[in-house]
């Protein structure tokens, strides 16, 4: 009654009421090539007529023996009761030692709208993105087994989806209308995290790891490719990557209560979720992941509020601009420091100041311009890097102006100054240099330009194949979305959010 990864062995013939899980054809399907996609303002309503699971909830396990059976029978009685729809419930049960696949198999054996799938490979997010790109369902979601949210929060989260009006829903903890009961540490952690992300990688989601979210699977089979983490760091990796590929990301706040009895090693995970981010940040730089294709072929296309600079730039808030500049700054700062110490054993200490300073300026606009500021592809960079240079001229003659005073005799006894001294100069300078570069940036070098207006508004809505307008559209669209129950009917759900 199993499904078992086939990447282990033979498969055995999988339940009645289930679909098989072909992984390996649905993973070669998610590389379906970026230029095929329609960019559209919005998407079409989820067919829900269709016999076929319309929801397939993925609960991804690893020695949950004691806990499994009561959380699927649970789940599956509320989406029994709730849920109007066909749907599936997923166990995923990565690499489990304990008895956790055998009390999965017992409740799949009884309830048909339960089925599993045994994977060796250990991790959620590896469990995930496997099932999840298995999956035949249009809606996919995920929650830990505790169901430590609330599951009246179900509803707002699939809403969304199924209407067309959002790509990704998660639940949150963190806003003010969320009712949380867990302990300071996690408290701490959670929020620290979710800073971090905001602060440095200019995300706009306020909750990154709440077990607790949903996707449409046309847009999960274009993005699930891309991620490459198979633990915790998942979530953000796919969520961070939405943003940038211009998707929608619908938050809901949920009622939450802390499992005393997880397993779970918050400070081993958030340590592991910094060296993802550092990870992330390098792949969409070096372009492993190719964000301005994904946007160009996934975003939704514009709207009046595009014209907004903190529509268009994740950079726009200026907290976070600072905090990223300063980051930047740091690290730009002491490689300069250490570029200029080695150069001043060479050379006169004014050409040291030109080779270092050079060498960090490019680097420090690059990485300015794509982490600060929030600009992604070519478009301007060769006009963006000369204007960094004229900034970088600034603070060439800020930091030799302040050598050159040092070097002119005005100390007492007109002493030769040493070498540290030189250091504690060209530190000083260079903050006063860093705080005039800032305010260059922000006001003229990435200051974003006005976006002209489309001429032909109306060819951005129309699908390149005649065909695909009428893919899961029905005639009345007021009728499409009538027809969900008010615990699923997006205008209801906007206002309980």
């Amino acid at each position: 009654m199993t499904i078992t990864d086939q990447a282990s062995g033979p498969q055995p013939h999988p339940p009645l009421h289930t679909q098989p899980h072909p992984l390996h054809g649905a993973v070669a399907a998610g590389h379906a090539p970026v230029q095929t996609l329609i960019r559209q303002t919005r998407r079409s309503p989820i067919d829900t007529s269709t016999a076929a699971p319309v929801l397939d909830v993925t609960i991804p396990v690893y020695n949950e023996e004691r806990d499994l059976e009561e959380c699927l029978r649970r789940l599956h009685a509320y989406l029994r009761g709730t849920f109007p729809h066909p749907f599936r419930i997923t166990v995923a049960d990565n690499a489990s030692t304990d008895g956790t696949l055998n009390a999965a198999e017992r409740v799949a054996r009884e309830l048909r709208e339960v089925t599993v799938v045994h994977l060796e490979e250990k991790g959620r997010g590896n469990a995930l993105r496997k099932v999840w790109l298995a999956s035949p369902s249009p809606v996919l979601a995920y929650m830990d087994v505790d169901l430590s949210t609330d599951l009246a929060a179900l509803g707002p989260l699939l809403a969304p989806l199924i209407s067309g009006h959002s790509d990704l829903a998660i639940g949150t903890r963190l806003t003010r209308s969320s009712r949380v009961v867990r302990g300071p540490k996690r408290e701490f952690i959670s929020r620290s995290y979710n800073f971090m992300l905001q602060s440095l990688m200019g995300a706009h989601f306020s909750d990154a790891q709440c077990g607790f979210k949903a996707i449409r699977a046309d847009i999960a089979r274009r993005i699930l490719p891309h991620t490459v983490d198979t633990a915790w760091f998942f979530d953000t990796e796919l969520l961070v990557l939405a943003e940038r590929c211009g998707l929608r990301v619908h938050e809901v706040p949920v009622d939450w209560t802390d499992d005393p009895n997880s397993s779970v090693d918050i400070v081993q995970t958030a340590l592991a979720d910094m060296r993802g981010m550092a990870r992330l940040s390098k792949d969409m730089v070096t372009g492993r992941i190719p964000v301005a294709q994904l946007r160009a072929a996934l975003a939704r296309g514009p709207l009046p509020a595009a014209s907004r600079s903190q529509e268009q730039s994740p950079g726009g808030s200026l907290f976070g601009q600072l905090v990223r500049f300063g980051t930047i700054g740091v690290a730009s700062t002491l490689a300069y420091l250490v570029l200029f110490y080695l150069c001043r054993n060479l050379v006169d200490p004014q050409l040291a100041n030109l080779l270092a300073l050079l060498s960090t300026a490019v680097a420090n606009t690059a990485a300015n311009r794509r982490f600060t500021f929030g600009i992604a592809g070519t478009t301007g960079v060769a006009r963006h890097h000369f204007e960094g240079l004229l900034v970088f001229g600034i603070g060439l003659a800020l930091t030799s102006g302040a050598l050159a005073l040092v070097h002119s005799g005005a100390l007492p006894g007109g002493t030769t100054p040493d070498r540290w001294l030189e250091l504690a100069t060209v530190t000083g300078s260079n903050l006063a240099a860093t705080a005039v570069k800032f305010l260059l940036f922000r006001l003229w070098v990435f200051r974003r330009r006005p976006v002209p207006a489309d001429p032909a508004p109306s060819t951005i809505n129309a699908p390149a194949d005649p065909a695909a307008s009428t893919t899961n559209a029905p005639a009345d669209p007021a009728a499409s979305e009538a027809s969900l129950p008010q615990a699923f009917d997006p205008t209801t759900e906007t206002a309980q959010s």
